[in-house]
């Protein structure tokens, strides 16, 4: 899977405490995946949220590397330094929205990796899609937002034509481009887990909507 193996996320280690460095250089090759999921009007917005995002973190980050070595640091120093305003602020905020649009991604890649599907129209990927959003992104989401990603399920790709987007435009037979999706879901799903798990503890996730 040429774009998701582009570049390795590093293994999640037993103190979870994940590098704000090599997760943001990893992280930085994801957004054209949204590029794979056709209709610009709503997958676009999508991505340039999520390279938004990974830039003001990156910002952040770059202000005093030592200070914001983990995600973890980067919670932790912006609660001291924004208070009441935290966490709806800085770099915070930009990594909550950001790990929302990875499980997006993630829930669908899982979706088509465990073989869920319309059975009348197997070659379709909207049942996934939609299993995606509801998981990851609805509740955040107005009425007219939710409506448009509703409505966008019937202009994505087939399944075959996303896989070999996804491939890079090469013919790769389905089941090496699952094993791929797999190997990648097997790396980046722990620390996509971790992060949410630090948002829960540090009482820093938001539900209003976008």
């Amino acid at each position: 899977m040429a774009l998701l193996l582009e570049h390795e996320f590093k293994p999640l280690p037993a103190d979870k405490q994940i590098e704000t460095l090599p997760f943001l250089e990893a992280v930085a090759h994801l957004p054209p995946f949204f590029d794979c999921l056709g209709t610009p009007i709503v997958y676009s917005p999508v991505k340039a949220d999520l390279t938004g995002n990974i830039k003001k973190i990156r910002a952040v980050y770059d202000s005093n590397p030592a200070k914001f070595k983990t995600l973890q640091n980067i919670l932790e120093v912006e609660k001291e330094m924004h208070g009441s305003a935290w966490p709806k602020t800085g770099a915070t905020l930009a990594l909550m929205w950001l790990k929302r649009g990875l499980k997006f991604m993630l829930v669908l890649l899982q979706s088509i990796s465990d073989g869920e599907r319309d059975e009348e129209h197997p070659n379709l990927i909207r049942v996934n899609a939609m299993k995606a959003y509801e998981i990851s992104l609805k509740k955040y989401h107005g009425w007219m937002l939710q409506k448009l990603f509703t409505g966008s399920v019937y202009a994505l790709p087939y399944k075959s034509d996303l896989l070999k987007a996804l491939e890079k435009g090469r013919e790769v037979k389905e089941e090496e481009s699952i094993e791929k999706i797999h190997q990648f879901l097997t790396r980046v799903t722990p620390i996509l887990d971790a992060i949410y798990e630090m948002y829960t503890k540090m009482n820093a996730e938001l539900s209003y909507k976008a």
